[in-house]
């Protein structure tokens, strides 16, 4: 059996295995309709909760599989092979993502509400972070969640953007200002909202890529939230927030890997298959050598990341890390399916082709989670100002 590092053991290739038949059988074939659709039905997220794939990293109490995290590698990795950068990003958001935060310090019963149900796939989940006027500086988060006079509500006003799952998601951990503006980023919380709830308003965004998935634009007026519903302690979201997204950005590392090597594999077939001036195009030496730079790229990028993947599991912090795995494999998937494309010519411009989506899906790799921009000046700050990150989760 084929081993793909030194990090995978027999056990992770047969997951492997099954993890790629599922792509093959149930979520490959339907790819034209979701794509046209814009939208995933429920029952694939019941049905990934069935197989068990949401909930590798959390405790079989809420009815995850508490497996090793290169299971994880192993299920983002064959995720992104489905060729559809909207269904990747819809499941890796509700797992990674959206329910981190309630797995790390929620409560009991918020883990028993919603991390139990997001595991089986019966409640599908959104992260909200990002604002109109709040993007990357997330400090400066304007909506707010004022407690009511009892205190055992709080009331949620402001409006939240391109929030992967929000427009069909059941719920949504959000990022809210619990404390005034000059607090900064000691006045953030984070609060479970359910999507239903009066108040809410969902607009669906038409996005350039990512056709699979809905990305939406959420509005929260006079919304009444239990003061149950908040995740660890009030005023520490930011903190919070700012551990998780060096998950964030590995997943998104992860994902870039195996999508560019997709679109190689995609490439690779092509370039067998069809012919020019008598012989086959990958004869011709000028696209062999550009093949040779694209398939080293991709190892040294995946190669990179595993390391950064045995880092996190051993506990390290890996802010640097994460941060230069999601700059540096991002940047490489754009380049990579802009090239690939070029080798199939016209072809490559016709949307009956996957390697025009790919082309679609990939350009927002270098701005979801985190802008190119931002993730070099985070690596800056480490490497030239020797600012250090601690852990937060563990500290209460």
């Amino acid at each position: 059996m084929k081993r793909y590092s030194l990090y995978f053991v027999e056990e992770h290739e047969l997951f492997r295995q099954s993890v790629r038949q599922f792509i093959d059988k149930e979520v490959i074939p339907h790819t034209e309709a979701w794509e046209t659709n814009r939208r995933i039905p429920a029952s694939v997220f019941q049905r990934l909760g069935e197989l068990g794939y949401l909930g590798l990293p959390y405790p079989e109490e809420f009815g995850g599989v508490n497996a090793d995290f290169w299971y994880s590698v192993v299920f983002l990795e064959e995720l992104a092979r489905c060729g559809m950068g909207g269904f990747s990003t819809a499941v890796s958001v509700h797992q990674y993502m959206a329910v981190n935060h309630i797995a790390k310090v929620g409560s009991y019963d918020l883990k028993q509400r919603y991390l139990a149900p997001a595991v089986a796939g019966h409640k599908v989940a959104a992260l909200a972070i990002t604002e109109p006027d709040a993007g990357s500086d997330v400090s400066a988060i304007r909506t707010t969640a004022i407690r009511t006079d009892t205190g055992d509500e709080f009331v949620v006003n402001g409006t939240k953007t391109f929030i992967s799952n929000g427009t069909y998601g059941d719920f949504v951990t959000l990022a809210v200002r619990t404390n005034g503006p000059a607090a900064g980023s000691n006045g953030l919380s984070l609060l479970v909202v359910d999507l239903d709830s009066p108040g809410v308003t969902r607009t669906k965004l038409n996005k350039i890529g990512w056709h699979s998935s809905d990305t939406a634009e959420i509005r929260f007026d006079e919304v009444r939230v239990p003061a149950a519903n908040l995740i660890g302690q009030e005023n520490k979201g930011f903190y919070y927030l700012m551990e998780s997204l060096q998950l964030e950005r590995l997943v998104a590392a992860i994902l870039s890997v195996s999508g560019a090597q997709l679109a190689l594999d995609w490439t690779l077939q092509y370039l067998n298959e069809r012919e020019a001036f008598g012989k086959k195009i990958g004869a011709f030496q000028a696209i062999r050598h550009k093949i040779a730079d694209v398939a080293t790229e991709i190892e040294m990028a995946r190669q990179f990341v595993y390391h950064t993947c045995w880092l996190f599991t051993q506990g390290e912090t890996v802010v640097k890390e994460c941060s230069m795995a999601k700059l540096a494999t991002s940047e490489m998937q754009k380049r990579v399916v802009d090239t690939c494309l070029q080798f199939f010519g016209g072809y490559g411009y016709i949307e009956d082709y996957p390697i025009a989506r790919a082309y679609r899906d990939v350009r927002v790799g270098t701005i979801a989670g985190g802008s190119s921009e931002i993730m070099r000046e985070i690596i800056a700050k480490i490497v030239i100002d020797a600012v250090a990150y601690k852990p937060v989760y563990n500290q209460g």
